[in-house]
Parts: C-alpha cells; structure tokens; sequence
C-alpha cells in the first residue's frame, strides 16, 4: 500500500516494487490530486484499490479506472492505509495531510515505512504514543533517518550522538545579498538529490533539516542536545552515530532514495538494489563543515520548536509549508520564508501535552495566521 503514489518517494518505491515483482503485490495506491498518473499506476500494477485525496477529483478518476474500488478525501487514505489485505503502508505524501493515514495504519498494525517528515514533526507525540501502545513498527524511509536506524542496530544504550548530514541546498555558499534574489526557478535545482517541489526548496533554506531534526528525536528518542547538524556536500556519508567509546558508525553510497526505500520494505534482510554502486575512485573528498544559522535561520527556528515541543512543532510545520508555497507563487521572497515562520511561532500559545485535536488545530491556527501575515 502506498499513500502518496504519485510524488518522487511513491514513484521510486513503485520502481523498487517493479524490481522485485516476484516479492510484492500492490494492494492499493492512493494519491493527493494527480488522478491522471494515479489511474496509470493502478491500471499498470493491476490495483484493485484507490483514493484520491482531493474530492472534486473523484468524478475524474472514476472515468479513468472503471471497475475498481475507489475512495476519495481523507477517509480515503485512511481506509486505504488501515487495509486488511495491506502488510506494509507507505506514507510519502507531503504534509500533515500524512499524519491521519499514518495513524490509520499504526492502529490496524501495519509495518509503516515513513516518508513523511510532517507526520513525526507535527503529531510526533501521538503519533508515537499510539505506535508504542499498538507496538506498531515505524521504519524511517528518509535517507538521513535510515542511515541512522541501520547504524544503531540493536547498540541504542550505548549511543551519545547523532549526526545528520546535510548536502547544504544550492545556495550554501551565497552571500546574504545574493540569497535576497534567490527565485524559485533557482531553489528548485538541487545539486543532489531528485525531489518534490517542497522539500527541495525546506532543503534549500535547511528547513528540511530542521525538521529532520525533530524527526530523530522521536525515531530514535534522543534528546536536541544530541542530535547535530553538518553539511556534507558529497551527500555520500548519509548520516552517522557516535557512541560513548568513541567510535562511529557512518552510512555511505550514492544519492539515491531507492536504497532506503527498499531497506524500509526488505528490513530486516537486504537485497539487491536497482541503484547503481558508489564508485570510490571519483569520490576522493569528503568534506564536512557545521551549518551557517546565520543565513540559514530556519535550522535554529527548528530546534527551537523542537525543545519547546507540544504543539510547537506543528506550527514550526503548518507555517513552513505555507511559507514554501507563497515562496513558489512568487508572493514572498526566499530571505522572508524563516522570517515568517518565526513571526507565527512569535505569537502562539503552546499546549503542552497536546492530543490529535490540539495538534491539527495548532496546525490550522498557524496556516491561518500566516495567510494573515501575508494580506498584511
């Protein structure tokens, strides 16, 4: 089953899937808004099962793939994600959207492999709560939080730190002047990594970053102290632990998200991969460096959500995301998506120990007060 077909994570798992056809069967596929590529996928994989997230498609998804069952709206992913016949979910689609279908998933004892970053960051609390309560297994799908779940093993107590690599987006070495012009043709060139729209431009400002951040807290339950930050421009060391005798354990190979999209589905075994193998003769440097918070402020807006917690983080989330989009309307420039999201969390009031509801209102709360920031 895979929440978020369509996006970069849902394509490439479908290719994973594809290359070891012998060992999956896709149950369901479900998708946000772009029916026309859901409808291929289900009629290619022969899906029985589709949602379409947003309701005024399902008149067109229904004419494209007759015959099959179809489910439209957020009670359709989470009917799709909480699937009796479903063994393993996939949940890539972008934003807290990710978090009910997760939560779905968790409930009906689903394996999770988690792509969605929004789901940890906002709702982290419930969300793992509940998993503990249904002893639900989460395995991580980003690169970053793979490599430290395959690092760690089964040596947690002995862990001090973690460290997150970042590839540093493309504009790690522009000035302050410069950034101020960056457009969004601009931010969305990688000069890594193939990905969706919104987390390549959270990659640029290091937002994504941040957020992974928060995300490890939970995965791994370590505290901020713990967790740190540097920029590894190479993106071949992918992430590392340090453990309290002084060793590391660092995960390399090519940027390619198929590995740990397959490693989330193989886990606990591994098995050939379609992606190719790193080449040690043109990687001769490795270069690390710590982060410039200065220029790029949201990492530091992320940790401070992070060690405020409650519902902080979900308005970290929800202000981010609207942030990213104006940005990519072409509404606000580049320079004013962390100072935004610092003016919304300047004026919410946190709650604590927060449930689902608290979450997803703190989540609405912060939208709307970002579009009112910006009509202003």
């Amino acid at each position: 089953m895979i929440i978020g077909s369509t996006g970069s994570i849902g394509e490439q798992a479908l290719e994973v899937i594809a290359y070891h056809s012998d060992k999956f069967q896709v149950v369901g596929l479900a998708a946000g808004s772009n029916w026309q590529r859901l409808a291929e996928q289900a009629l290619h994989f022969g899906v029985k099962k589709v949602a379409i997230g947003d309701k005024a498609l399902y008149p067109n998804i229904k004419t494209a793939v007759s015959g099959l069952e179809l489910w439209a709206g957020e009670e359709g992913l989470c009917y799709l994600a909480g699937l009796e016949e479903a063994q393993t979910v996939i949940v890539s689609v972008t934003g807290a959207v990710g978090i009910l279908p997760t939560l779905a998933a968790i409930r009906a004892g689903k394996k999770v492999a988690l792509a969605n970053k929004e789901t940890l960051v906002a709702g982290g609390e419930v969300v793992t709560k509940l998993a503990r309560q249904y002893n639900a297994a989460i395995i991580p799908v980003d690169s970053e939080h793979s490599a430290i779940f395959q690092c760690l093993r089964n040596e947690g107590r002995f862990l001090r730190k973690l460290w997150l690599t970042a590839s540093g987006g493309p504009f790690r070495d522009f000035t302050p002047e410069e950034l101020g012009k960056v457009t969004p043709e601009m931010a969305l060139h990688h000069p890594n990594w193939s990905m969706g729209k919104k987390i390549t431009v959270d990659s640029a400002t290091l937002m994504n970053k941040g957020l992974e951040v928060i995300e490890a807290h939970y995965l791994f339950s370590v505290g901020y102290d713990d967790i740190q930050v540097l920029v590894h421009r190479q993106s071949i060391v992918h992430s590392m632990v340090e453990f309290i005798d002084g060793s590391f354990l660092a995960h390399l190979g090519v940027p390619d998200m198929r590995i740990p999209i397959q490693y989330a589905l193989s886990y606990p075994d591994r098995w050939p991969s379609p992606a190719l193998s790193l080449d040690w003769a043109s990687c001769q440097t490795l270069q690390f460096e710590p982060p410039d918070t200065k220029r790029f402020p949201a990492l530091e807006l992320a940790y401070e959500a992070g060690r405020i917690g409650g519902t902080m983080p979900a308005v970290l989330n929800a202000a981010n995301e609207e942030a990213v989009y104006s940005f990519l309307d072409g509404q606000i420039r580049f320079v004013q998506i962390a100072e935004l999201v610092a003016e919304v969390m300047g004026r919410h009031g946190v709650v604590l120990e927060p449930d689902l509801e608290s979450v997803l209102e703190a989540d609405a709360w912060a939208r709307e007060c970002f579009r009112t920031l910006l009509r202003k």
